[in-house]
């Protein structure tokens, strides 16, 4: 179903298994010779331009360090916004996306609200990781007062209309593909995330799982439409992370 608010479109999953059963089957060729992602420095633009549309996943090494976000994003920074900016909760009920993950909540109204306990996760509450892709323009402008578009992608990449952002602890996101157009990046701000990679059915035979993680300050790229994938967040760790499309 596409929607659309302040001229901007957004994907809105409701029926995972249509999807699934509709997709183009992959070309197994890309996925064949791999078997762990590509690890590398804080690259330049030039270095980079051999990767930067490749199918292998790659994560660059503290490219997100000196982002401020790093510092300043927490679960009360998008608390507050969210309740200052006229319209923001809106945006995600109606036109954006919220993604529960393996938790109970149903809008991140409720995220919101719950109890300071549960937002640290201590003992006798229940475990929580959610996500979120944010469409209204001036959520999106304050957010990108405290990151870029990493700096290694090319000049003419453009930057996606809408940015996620996960947050959470411990069990993460469950084995799915994403139904983007795209391909992503995500920078891991704060606490270590383990990704687990499978590549789709009609491929098990001639391409291999893989697991790895990435640290915070890092940058991983990962075409998440062809690659299924779950993830998983250190014990006793609050993990987040913004995410987005280039191309």
């Amino acid at each position: 179903m596409m929607k659309t608010v302040f001229g901007v479109k957004c994907v809105v999953p409701n029926n995972y298994l249509v999807w699934e059963a509709t997709r183009p089957l992959a070309d197994c060729s890309i996925c064949s010779n791999l078997s762990s992602v590509i690890i590398l420095p804080n690259v330049t633009r030039e270095e980079f331009k051999k990767y930067a549309y490749s199918y292998q996943p790659i994560i660059v090494k503290g490219a997100a360090l000196h982002w401020p976000a790093r510092k300043s994003f927490n679960y009360y920074f998008f608390k507050e916004m969210f309740e200052r900016i006229e319209g923001a909760h809106e945006s995600v009920e109606e036109e954006c996306q919220f993604l529960n993950f393996k938790t109970d909540f149903t809008s991140l109204r409720e995220v919101f609200k719950m109890p300071p306990g549960r937002v640290k996760n201590s003992k006798g509450y229940k475990p929580w990781y959610i996500g979120w892709s944010n469409c209204h323009p001036e959520v999106l402008k304050e957010m990108r007062l405290h990151y870029s578009k990493p700096h290694f992608l090319p000049l003419n990449a453009e930057h996606s209309h809408v940015d996620f952002v996960f947050m959470g602890y411990q069990q993460g996101a469950f084995m799915h593909l994403d139904y983007i157009t795209r391909l992503m990046w995500q920078a891991q701000l704060r606490g270590h995330k383990t990704w687990r990679l499978n590549p789709p059915p009609e491929c098990e035979m001639v391409c291999k799982s893989f697991s790895f993680e990435v640290f915070p300050g890092d940058i991983l790229l990962l075409d998440t439409r062809q690659w299924y994938h779950d993830t998983r967040i250190r014990e006793g760790e609050f993990s987040i992370t913004v995410s987005s499309e280039y191309g």
